[in-house]
């Protein structure tokens, strides 16, 4: 049983933050387009980001910030651009964004950490920037998570919070986290926006350590459509404004810690791959038996991620092959002649060999789970053991659907 509960308030659920999301013009539709998180006081700060070589100015600004001082006050997003592959001219606009956010708030410029998303090319929109920021400043409420998390999102069919609560001693930790993403999700890192704000206190390092290994575990083990993106980042605030211990070393506290980060992290991903472009049901690969909990988590990944898996699971099909071949392929070794996988209740192979199944009633299965979406009853459960070892992993996406193609094929007209 987990040792915390969820509690409301998404990222100004944790003690010392404000949040808020208005609409400053930045996207034509006219809805929620600039976001900021605010701790009352320095935070140690975290994060992980896109692997690609085409990255978001907001990306190289906020690597560049968190290798000079790792902390930070507040974290600035816009939707509608993404400013990414916008040359040196999007590097100054991003600079500029956070001069502007730090002289609203009375703080210094490196305090303030950016975040964008929206079309590639495009630069901010920074009249509509210049004049938000301080309307986004004095929206700022310890109420403000939900028109936060409102305000980041662009294809997205829904908002994605979470917050957790626990004690230590005596005295309660809280975390809060939004995110959002529904097309260009693969690692490394998924195509994602995410923030987590916590209250407790952690050393530097130790929290860059579990941020770095939440995001390995959740954020990288979701993918839609197999495509990464320019903007990709997770940033987790800890200001220690409960009033606890500091946590500066490995120990029982820090697992602690860790494990409601990965919660959080993990609820987070699930929302991201549930709200895939097109999606009609979550998919969860678990994968036990391997050499090692990575390979397991890279067999998880490739199934969860095989267009003819999400093919067939869209149409309904238990057509195990698609995944037996997509776990041969994942660059694992093992020996086939152990192979066992399942769907939902129905055992389709064990130990290499085919099995008979009620076809029809797997088929029903997976029309179920359609027909759950958005109810938490949407999940297809794919399990699937490799032999002996003990490596055990989990992956996350959705099925592929009609709807995908028609959405991103109208993206930019």
């Amino acid at each position: 049983m987990a040792d915390w509960q969820e509690i409301s308030g998404g990222v100004t659920a944790a003690r010392g933050y404000r949040a808020a999301g208005i609409a400053a013009g930045l996207k034509p539709s006219g809805a929620k387009d600039l976001a900021a998180i605010v701790s009352d006081v320095d935070a140690i700060a975290a994060g992980v980001f896109t692997t690609s070589q085409v990255r978001a100015a907001c990306v190289d600004y906020c690597r560049q910030r968190l290798q000079a001082k790792p902390s930070a006050r507040a974290i600035l997003c816009n939707a509608g651009q993404a400013n990414a592959a916008t040359g040196t001219q999007g590097w100054t606009d991003a600079r500029e964004s956070a001069d502007l956010m730090a002289q609203a708030l009375g703080i210094e410029a490196d305090a303030v950490l950016l975040a964008s998303t929206g079309v590639i090319g495009r630069r901010i929109e920074m009249d509509a920037l210049r004049s938000g920021i301080p309307q986004l400043v004095a929206a700022l409420s310890e109420d403000g998570g939900d028109s936060a998390s409102q305000a980041i999102i662009t294809t997205d069919l829904v908002t994605k919070t979470i917050a957790l609560e626990t004690t230590f001693g005596d005295r309660p930790v809280r975390m809060g986290g939004m995110s959002k993403g529904s097309g260009m999700i693969h690692p490394n890192m998924a195509t994602m926006l995410a923030f987590v704000t916590c209250d407790a206190a952690v050393s530097p390092h130790l929290w860059q350590e579990m941020v770095s290994r939440a995001a390995a575990k959740t954020f990288n083990q979701i993918t839609v459509d197999g495509d990464t993106s320019t903007n990709d980042c997770l940033i987790a605030l800890a200001n220690g404004q409960s009033r606890t211990t500091a946590i500066t070393e490995s120990g029982p506290e820090a697992e602690k810690l860790e494990a409601m980060l990965t919660a959080v992290c993990q609820h987070l991903a699930k929302a991201i791959a549930r709200d895939g472009e097109g999606a009609t049901c979550l998919i969860e690969v678990n994968v036990s038996g391997a050499p090692d909990d990575a390979a397991a988590r890279q067999v998880a990944l490739t199934i969860a991620g095989s267009s003819l898996v999400k093919s067939a699971i869209f149409g309904r099909d238990p057509n195990w092959g698609r995944i037996a071949a997509a776990a041969g392929r994942a660059g694992v070794s093992f020996d086939a002649e152990h192979l066992r996988v399942q769907l939902g209740d129905f055992l389709l192979m064990d130990k290499g060999q085919p099995l008979p199944f009620d076809r029809a009633a797997a088929s029903e299965y997976l029309k179920q789970k359609a027909a759950g979406a958005y109810l938490k009853e949407d999940t297809v459960a794919i399990a699937v053991n490799l032999g002996s070892g003990s490596g055990t992993g989990q992956a996350w996406g959705c099925d592929l659907s009609y709807d995908y193609v028609k959405i991103n094929a109208e993206y930019t007209t």
